[in-house]
């Protein structure tokens, strides 16, 4: 029940403020409305105008892109060598800290079947 009392009320001030952006852009989109050419073609004319002033592509090299493009690979290549490396490390200081665990282990083994065997041997 509160849970479709609060979308109601979402709803409700989202449509409230919806109507209230459109009443205060009204005058500006019916100063747009003659401004914009009635024919396709002038349209059309306009924009290819447009794109050839802005002409995206001036100054544009292949060998900067590729510099760059190499560059950036070349960057994250290294990055990858340096986290396989750093996790390389890791696992071989894990590796020498359970080989030196396991030595401990052979070595209290030994103790104490050694002790065992004082316990157990017969008094003389």
């Amino acid at each position: 029940m509160n849970q479709e009392l609060i979308a109601q009320i979402i709803f409700i001030l989202s449509l409230i403020g919806m109507v209230i952006i459109v009443f205060w852009k009204i005058p500006v989109l019916v100063t747009l409305s003659s401004e914009f050419p009635s024919q396709k073609e002038s349209l059309i004319l306009s924009f290819k105008n447009k794109i050839k002033k802005i002409n995206p592509f001036q100054g544009f090299s292949y060998e900067v892109f590729l510099q760059k493009l190499l560059s950036r690979i070349r960057i994250l290549t290294l990055k990858t060598e340096n986290k396989t490396f750093n996790l390389l490390q890791k696992l071989r200081e894990q590796t020498q800290k359970k080989k030196l665990e396991n030595d401990n282990y052979w070595e209290e083994v030994k103790k104490s079947t050694n002790n065992n065997d004082k316990d157990s041997s017969p008094p003389a």
